[in-house]
């Protein structure tokens, strides 16, 4: 007889559960059924669809030209293959700043027709209205601070944000925020170890590092990235868990050459 064990969804009680034991949150992301499929198979707490789908999906140099309607696309996909993970999509750039209303008629755009479990969003004080609003309708909101991708016009840079003081006393105030409006967790991205560390113990709810250091709740990265199928982002806090774009390389060429020296189909692959 065999015994079927149930696989238990991951859920935003349950991240804070994870909090609460010093248990550290695995997030990566996924924008497609069959990488997802692999993702949660091999037991990530946390899939995020992100708008980082802009670079390396779809070849963009920044995640500002994503639309909603994509987003959407990459979040459905992504849905249909997972079982156990909780999964969170990037409202992307132009569909909730500066208008509430229209805010949170992504939002549910998002809920409606990816059937995912939460939405992300980029800011602290300048997009509170937003997150309350997007909140009051029941929908889980993951926040993101630091380094915002969504804002590389206005930080002019991709370097390290919340050295000076100010900026990181601001990112302590905005962090609380988030948390006291009903944020179920927030991402700190490309900070200062020690700030990041701050953070998470100031706060109840879970934090992500992406360059946070090690003392935050919990990690993610691109999983582009972290499998080595992208070569030329290089930053400080990717470790590269292998060399994709090698391998993929090198089995697309040995393939150009079984068709070419006419080895591939054989007499087993053909009818």
């Amino acid at each position: 007889m065999s015994v079927h064990k149930e696989i238990r969804k991951v859920t935003t009680h349950r991240l804070s559960e994870m909090k609460l034991r010093g248990e550290k949150i695995a997030m990566l992301t996924s924008y497609d059924f069959s990488m997802a499929q692999l993702v949660d198979e091999a037991g990530v707490d946390v899939i995020l669809v992100g708008d980082s789908a802009s670079n390396v999906m779809a070849g963009h140099a920044t995640t500002l030209p994503i639309t909603l309607n994509e987003m959407i696309y990459h979040g459905a996909s992504v849905v249909r293959a997972v079982t156990r993970a909780l999964v969170v999509v990037d409202l992307p750039f132009g569909t909730y700043q500066g208008n509430s209303r229209e805010a949170l008629g992504s939002a549910i755009r998002i809920m409606k027709e990816t059937a995912a479990d939460a939405v992300k969003l980029e800011g602290g004080e300048e997009v509170i209205e937003s997150v309350k609003r997007i909140l009051s309708a029941g929908i889980p909101v993951m926040g993101h601070l630091g380094l915002m991708p969504q804002s590389i016009h206005k930080f002019g840079t991709y370097t390290v944000r919340a050295k000076e003081e100010a900026e990181a006393e601001k990112l302590i105030n905005d962090a609380k925020l988030l948390e006291d409006v009903g944020c179920f967790a927030v991402v700190l991205e490309k900070i200062p170890a020690d700030l990041g560390e701050k953070v998470a113990k100031e706060l109840k709810i879970p934090v992500i590092g992406i360059g946070a250091g090690d003392k935050v709740d919990g990690q993610v990265l691109v999983i582009h990235d972290m499998l080595g199928i992208t070569q030329q982002f290089s930053p400080r806090f990717l470790r590269r868990y292998h060399n994709l774009a090698a391998e993929i390389k090198g089995a697309v060429g040995n393939y150009i050459n079984d068709v070419k020296s006419l080895d591939f189909p054989n007499e087993k692959e053909q009818y």
